[in-house]
């Protein structure tokens, strides 16, 4: 690895990551620092680690009981009478 970005990302070659790339997958899961792959010095890719599966799911169902539905929500907002085009 060619060293450390400024926030503890490491930094590697595309040519590197492809000869490489279980072993640093596998760094990035244990170590849990990003990678980013590059190519002629510029950046292609981040691999990140991944999140737990509670983790990505903790967001579903957060919400609930926030909201209160006052009023009919399925009728139209305005008088159907009143739209031209239903007119006979």
């Amino acid at each position: 690895m060619q060293g450390r970005h400024k926030k503890s990302m490491q930094e590697v070659a595309i040519s590197e990551f492809k000869a490489k790339c279980l072993s640093l997958l596998e760094e990035v899961s244990k170590t849990r620092i990003p990678l980013r792959v590059t190519r002629r010095g510029k950046a292609l890719a981040d691999v990140i680690p991944a999140s737990s599966e509670t983790a990505e799911r903790d967001w579903i169902g957060s919400m609930s009981d926030t909201i209160e539905i006052v009023g009919d929500i399925v009728s139209p907002v305005i008088d159907v009478n009143t739209i031209e085009a239903l007119k006979n």
